[in-house]
């Protein structure tokens, strides 16, 4: 009799236990718009997921991450899903687009805490947080390095569309070339963040225009790369390392660690604060670094 009671015992223990060694683990979905080695903004995002999974350890931190939802429509199935499961203790809408979609869902599910960038508005919901890069910081270094290193006194940008962090790195990348030269910078937005074959038509004019250094912003650079390197152009990145793709023609890359923000987002999360808070990546902070290539 007392054998069983004590066989009892254990498994109403256990019972109650277990449930709570679940909840220990830290949930994240996240969708992003391009793959995840896209060598720029999705990749960003899925290398600081990683990054945090390191640092928390996979017993304590588990992801899913869907790629490849540049059509909103897309990402908003997968995020409405995602809220409504009550799997996640944080839903990532990587991409400016999505802000109308995060919008709506937090409102619907305030229980649920969504994250979205690149933008700084929460809307004024407590359970949505905001996250931008200052990305006009590392785009004065290349743009001051840009100005030094050309011998034409041409330089071309090849950018997606004007708003966010791209604009803001067109915006500084421009001023650090007008503060060390006289060099002329021709800008161009393609208003596509994915168009790879009219952001390479677009690096091929600056090239036909005298340009013997290039930069770029979005997912779409891979093409500008690829002029670069055929004319023995020199290229300047952001949002993530593209030396091994640039080879020889690679000269700095601005690296996005939003891991940095991450690590804020859930400690307040798992403090019971859902959201309300806008982030920044800086330099100061730690969230941009500058890889010089090798």
């Amino acid at each position: 009799m007392k054998k069983a009671l004590l066989l009892t015992l254990i498994v109403a223990l256990f019972a109650g236990v277990m449930p709570t060694m679940a909840q220990d683990v830290f949930r994240v979905a996240a969708v992003a718009p391009s793959a995840t080695n896209d060598l720029a903004f999705s990749q960003s995002m899925y290398d600081a997921l990683v990054a945090i999974q390191m640092q928390m350890g996979e017993d304590n931190f588990q992801f899913d991450f869907q790629d490849g939802t540049f059509i909103v429509d897309d990402a908003a199935v997968a995020l409405r899903e995602w809220a409504a499961s009550g799997d996640y203790d944080l839903v990532i809408a990587h991409g400016s687009q999505f802000g109308s979609v995060v919008e709506e869902l937090a409102g619907e599910f305030p229980e649920v805490s969504f994250a979205w960038g690149t933008d700084f508005n929460t809307f004024g919901m407590d359970n949505v947080s905001a996250y931008n890069a200052a990305a006009d910081q590392g785009g004065f270094i290349n743009g001051a390095m840009a100005g030094m290193m050309t011998r034409s006194g041409v330089i071309g940008v090849v950018g997606p569309i004007e708003v966010g962090d791209a604009k803001l790195y067109v915006d500084g990348f421009v001023a650090g070339v007008g503060a060390v030269s006289e060099a002329t910078v021709n800008v161009v937005y393609i208003q596509s963040f994915s168009d790879v074959p009219l952001a390479t038509e677009a690096a091929e004019t600056h090239i036909a225009n005298g340009a013997d250094v290039l930069t770029g912003t979005a997912q779409m650079v891979v093409g500008p790369i690829a002029v670069a390197i055929e004319n023995g152009a020199r290229w300047f990145g952001t949002q993530a390392s593209q030396a091994e793709l640039a080879q020889g023609a690679g000269v700095a890359f601005q690296i996005y660690k939003w891991d940095v923000v991450l690590a804020e987002i859930i400690a307040n999360i798992q403090a019971g604060d859902l959201g309300g808070q806008s982030y920044e990546l800086t330099l100061e902070n730690g969230g941009l670094v500058i890889e010089i290539a090798g």
